[in-house]
C-alpha cells in the first residue's frame, strides 16, 4: 500500500483516523494505541502477509532481549555484552540474508568460475529500516541499562506506518515518550490541518514533479544499461533529472511520513533539509536523510573510534562508515562505489579544512561574496556525478552515462531523454513541453526553497535535531492560522486530483 494510493487515501486512512481518535476521545488511549498497531501490521501486510510473521518475532525477540541486556548492564557487563552480540548478529544476520545473499552468492560464483542453483529470497518490505531502528535500541539498552516496559508502545515504535515504507530512521528516545503521552489519542483540529498539508505538499512532490522527470532519467539510464551510447545532453539531462526525481521522491515520502505521523500526534524527525543548497560533502550530509546520517554517525562511525583515535584513523573509519552507508541503500557494486565516492569527498574535505584552519583562513564558502554560490554548485556537480552510480543498473550502465556526460561517447543519437515525452503530433508537443517545464522550474525549486520546518514557521510538526521546539518562522513571515493551512491542503489536493484527471485524459485521448 502506498501513501499515494486510491485504497491508502480514501479507505486505510480515513478509518485509521476515525478509530484512533474514537476510541481516544472516550479515554481509552491504551486501546487506540492498540488500533494504531494493529492498523500499522495491516499496512505492512498489504504488501505481503507472509512477512508480518517475520517483523513480529523480530520485535518480539528484540524487545525481550532488550529488557535482559539493560537488566544485566549494571550487574553482569560482561553477559550484557555477549547477548548484544548475539542480539546484533542476528538482526544483521537476517538482513543480510534477504539483501545480500544473492549478491554475495553471485559474487563468490564470478570468483570461483562455478554456477550454483541459488534463488535468492523475496526482500521484506522495510527490513533495512525496522532492522536498523532495533539494533539502536539494542546498543542503548547496553549503554544506559533503561528498556521500554510496554510492548505495545515498543511495537508502536518499529511498526508506525507513517515511517514504514521510506523512513525518516526514527529512534527510540524521540518515539516511545510520545507514545506514552497521556494525550496522544486526543484530536487537535491544528495538528490535523497542519498535518494535512504536510502530507499534500509530499504527495505533490511526488505526483506533479518526481513521477515526471523520471520519465526524462529513465530512458537514459535504460540505454546506458543496454550498451547504447549517450550523447552530451542526454546524459546531463539524464543524471540531472534523476537527482532531482530522488530529491522530491525522497523528500516528498518524507513530507507525507511527518504529516500523517502529526494527525496522529507523533513527531517524526525531520529528514531532508535542502541538501542541494550544501556548500560541501560534509554539509549536504547534515541535510540529505538526516536520520541515516545521524544513525551512522551515532552507532557505526563512534562505535568505530570516530575522530578520538588519531586523524588517520578518523578518515579510515568516514570510509568505512560511507561504504557501509552505500551497501545500506542496496546489494550491488553500484551502491558501494557510490558510498565510496562520499567516504572519498568527505575525506578531501576534511582534510581541506583542516589545511585551511591551519593556514587560519575563512570556513570553506565563507571567503567572499561568491564564494558560497561557487560551493554549493560545485557539490550539487559531485552529488549529481555520483548519483549516476546509484541509479544505473550496472556498473557498465554507469560508466556509459558518465561517457556520455564527458562528450566521450561515440555514435551517439541525440534525444534519448525527450523520446518518451514526445510524439510527431500536437498533443505530443504540448506533453513534452510541459514536462521539460517542469523539469526545468524543479531545478531551481531546489535551491531556492525553504525546508519543510522553515515553510511551516511555528506549525512545523517536525523533530529537528538539538533544538526541536526552536522553528524559524517561514522566509516570508507568514504565519498560517489552522484554517489557512486547510485551504492550503484542500487546494493542494484539487490541485493534484486535476493535475491527474488532465494527464490521463490528454495521454488516453491525443
Amino acid at each position: 500500500m502506498l501513501f499515494n494510493s486510491h485504497v491508502f487515501l480514501f479507505a486505510f486512512l480515513p478509518a485509521a483516523l476515525l478509530v484512533y481518535f474514537g476510541l481516544g476521545h472516550r479515554g481509552r488511549t491504551r486501546e487506540a494505541l492498540f488500533s494504531l498497531l494493529a492498523a500499522s501490521l495491516v499496512f505492512y501486510g498489504w504488501w505481503s502477509a507472509g512477512y508480518v510473521l517475520l517483523l513480529v518475532a523480530s520485535l518480539s525477540f528484540d524487545y525481550l532481549l532488550g529488557a535482559r541486556i539493560a537488566a544485566l548492564s549494571s550487574v553482569d557487563k560482561r553477559r550484557a555484552r555477549w547477548l548484544l552480540i548475539a542480539g546484533l548478529t542476528i538482526d544483521l544476520g537476517l538482513l543480510a540474508y534477504f539483501k545480500y545473499s544473492g549478491f554475495l552468492v553471485e559474487n563468490l560464483q564470478a570468483l570461483l568460475g562455478t554456477r550454483w542453483d541459488y534463488s535468492p529470497p523475496r526482500l521484506p518490505l522495510a527490513i533495512s529500516f525496522y532492522t536498523f531502528q532495533q539494533v539502536a535500541y539494542l546498543v542503548d539498552c547496553y549503554r544506559t541499562g533503561h528498556r521500554e516496559p510496554s510492548v505495545l508502545r515498543y511495537g508502536l515504535f518499529v511498526t508506525f506506518f507513517p515511517h514504514e515504507i521510506a523512513g525518516p530512521l526514527v529512534n527510540h528516545r524521540e518515539m516511545l515518550p510520545q507514545f506514552a503521552s497521556p494525550d496522544v489519542a486526543r484530536l487537535r483540529s491544528e495538528r490535523l490541518t497542519v498535518g494535512l498539508t504536510c502530507f499534500f505538499r509530499g504527495l505533490f512532490k511526488k505526483v506533479a514533479v518526481a513521477d515526471v522527470v523520471a520519465q526524462f532519467a529513465n530512458p537514459v539510464f535504460a540505454a546506458a544499461a543496454q550498451g547504447v551510447p549517450v550523447g552530451l545532453v542526454d546524459g546531463w539531462v539524464g543524471a540531472i533529472a534523476f537527482s532531482l526525481q530522488l530529491y522530491f521522491d525522497f523528500s516528498g515520502y518524507s513530507d507525507m511520513a511527518i504529516g500523517l505521523a502529526w494527525m496522529f500526534n507523533i513527531r517524526l524527525p525531520l529528514n531532508f533539509d535542502t541538501p542541494y543548497r550544501s556548500a560541501s560533502i560534509v554539509e549536504f550530509w547534515r541535510r540529505w536523510h538526516i536520520s541515516l546520517s545521524r544513525f551512522l554517525r551515532d552507532y557505526l562511525y563512534v562505535a568505530l573510534g570516530g575522530n578520538r583515535k588519531g586523524r588517520v584513523r578518523r578518515y579510515v573509519n568516514l570510509m568505512l562508515t560511507m561504504l557501509l552507508g552505500g551497501l545500506w541503500h542496496g546489494a550491488g557494486w553500484n551502491f558501494i562505489i557510490w558510498g565510496g565516492l562520499h567516504g572519498a569527498l568527505l575525506v578531501v574535505t576534511h582534510v581541506w579544512t583542516s589545511v585551511r584552519e591551519r593556514w587560519e583562513l575563512a570556513p570553506l564558502g565563507q571567503e567572499g561574496r561568491w564564494t558560497r554560490p561557487l560551493a554549493i554548485a560545485s557539490t550539487y556537480l559531485a552529488v549529481v556525478v555520483a548519483w549516476v552510480f546509484f541509479r544505473a543498473e550496472t556498473l557498465e550502465g554507469a560508466l556509459g552515462v558518465l561517457r556520455g556526460m564527458a562528450g566521450l561517447a561515440h555514435g551517439a543519437q541525440p534525444g534519448l531523454a525527450f523520446r518518451a515525452v514526445w510524439n510527431d503530433d500536437l498533443s505530443g508537443f504540448f506533453r513534452a513541453a510541459t514536462k521539460t517545464a517542469v523539469l526545468l522550474a524543479a531545478l531551481p525549486v531546489v535551491f531556492l526553497s525553504g525546508g519543510l520546518h522553515r515553510w511551516m514557521g511555528p506549525h512545523n510538526p517536525a523533530l529537528v535535531e538539538d533544538s526541536p521546539r526552536a522553528f524559524p518562522a517561514s522566509r516570508w513571515g507568514w504565519q498560517p492560522t489552522p484554517g489557512q493551512v486547510l485551504a492550503c491542503a484542500a487546494m493542494a489536493a484539487v490541485a493534484i486530483l486535476r493535475l491527474s484527471e488532465v494527464s490521463e485524459f490528454i495521454y488516453y485521448n491525443f
